[in-house]
């Protein structure tokens, strides 16, 4: 008997994982790689490996996009459309069961942990959108005993006396089971998901009230991620970098973008410009990089500029800091 775990290499799913093997079951994990989460990560593969379970990645950005765009069932605070984005992976992990020579599938989901997709209705959602059939072969091992039967327990592929009650936000239980089965280097309780997070969720919805939120823009995505975010006009961004880990993730977009902007011997931020930049907003770039600078936008720099070398002026602080405040989405 195989099942297939959908698997953040977080806690909860790890637990799920080892509750089902402790009944001889083998399961096969797989790690959803979309634009705004997931991705081939060190937190997975070393979970996967303390659990000895093969991982597999299964990216299924395109069609993710298209349900952050437009989710039936709605978004949560922020961009997460958290019950669909559920139904979906449980979707694509029932096209692999075959493939895998698995018979049901498995999630590390909790009822109560999560307000919107954690919920007795939402949980009932996810299965519906799944597939009448495949939602039938849902089994959540770590909160089984407080839902209905699934045809996995009721066939006797896996015991459901076996399996727990876990309800609500505490992880008092969780923790016990990680003494108990002597768990290690696991990761703090928190998602990778990147549409839950306020100050992203904000960049994003600016990007979608542009006519961007498609995957062929996904780059912006990415860009979006990093540093400081400038809209100086519809459809036109300055995007900032404010650390060294900022500048390089930027510089490996550029050319997606019609400007560049590197130090030329004065360090400083990494900016790529997107869009039809007219001089002023180009200006406005180049300024950036000074205030934001070594230099701090006090003296006249170098910086390069689309691999040209050219001078930066001493800058207006005060109409930059008029300016900051005009564009900058957060």
């Amino acid at each position: 008997m195989k099942a297939l775990a959908l698997f953040s290499g977080g806690l909860d799913s790890s637990l799920a994982i080892k509750l089902v093997q402790k009944q001889g079951i083998e399961v096969i994990a797989l790690n959803f790689v979309s634009h705004f989460f997931g991705g081939k990560n060190e937190k997975a593969d070393n979970m996967a490996k303390q659990l000895g379970v093969k991982l597999e990645y299964v990216d299924f950005s395109v069609i993710h996009t298209e349900v952050v765009k437009s989710p039936p069932s709605g978004r949560g605070k922020n961009m997460n459309p958290c019950i669909d984005c559920h139904a979906l992976m449980f979707e694509k992990a029932g096209e692999l069961l075959e493939k895998y020579g698995a018979s049901f599938l498995i999630s590390g989901e909790i009822l109560g942990q999560r307000p919107m997709s954690q919920n007795f209705s939402s949980l009932n959602r996810v299965k519906k959108l799944s597939g009448v059939d495949l939602g039938n072969l849902i089994v959540r091992p770590l909160c089984a005993k407080l839902l209905p039967i699934t045809k996995p327990e009721e066939l006797g592929w896996i015991d459901r006396e076996q399996l727990m009650d876990i309800n609500g936000r505490s992880r008092k239980v969780q923790l016990e089971l990680v003494e108990k089965w002597g768990i290690v280097e696991y990761p703090t309780p928190g998602g990778g998901c990147m549409l839950t997070e306020p100050n992203y969720s904000k960049r994003l919805r600016t990007l979608e009230e542009d006519g961007f939120l498609e995957d062929k823009y996904s780059f912006l995505f990415h860009l979006a991620k990093r540093g400081r975010f400038f809209r100086v006009e519809s459809g036109k961004y300055l995007f900032v970098g404010r650390e060294k880990d900022d500048n390089f993730k930027l510089s490996e977009y550029k050319e997606y973008g019609s400007l560049y902007i590197a130090g030329a011997g004065t360090p400083g931020p990494a900016i790529v410009g997107y869009g039809d930049l007219n001089e002023d907003q180009i200006f406005l770039a180049k300024n950036l990089f000074s205030r934001y600078s070594q230099a701090k936008g006090k003296k006249k720099i170098q910086i390069v500029m689309n691999e040209k070398i050219i001078d930066v002026e001493e800058v207006d602080l005060e109409k930059l800091a008029d300016d900051i405040k005009k564009y900058l989405v957060l």
